[in-house]
């Protein structure tokens, strides 16, 4: 079982509550788009991110999705929306502070595909 923090206390987790994070986890972070969204803010953390750039960025994403995406992601205080003082207007994104705290998660997810498809390669 994983040890969490509760009311300052640490303790370890039961089953139930486990699952609970784990569902909530993937309903934030899941589908096809959000982590490549995250994995390009956070690969271009000291540039302005417009739209279309994550657009052209993120290879097979459609504009409506990356605008749902991005909404979802901002909604979980993940990500940031900024409106730029431009003539035209520009909005761009970025990760909030609570969204780099995906990064590690993120990081160790890399690792291990980079390893999984090492291992699948050796036993083929």
């Amino acid at each position: 079982m994983t040890q969490i923090k509760d009311q300052g206390v640490l303790r370890e987790t039961n089953c139930t509550e486990e699952l609970f994070a784990i569902r909530d986890s993937l309903e934030i972070l899941g589908g096809k788009w959000k982590l490549l969204i995250l994995i390009y803010l956070k690969n271009r953390q000291d540039r302005l991110v417009h739209f279309k750039m994550i657009e052209r960025g993120i290879e097979g994403i459609s504009a409506k999705m990356l605008s749902k995406e991005l909404k979802e992601l901002e909604v979980n205080l993940l990500v940031t929306r900024t409106i730029q003082n431009t003539r035209p207007i520009t909005v761009t994104y970025a990760l909030t502070d609570y969204g780099k705290s995906v990064i590690p998660v993120i990081d160790a997810l890399v690792q291990w595909g980079f390893d999984h498809r090492t291992m699948i390669k050796q036993a083929r």
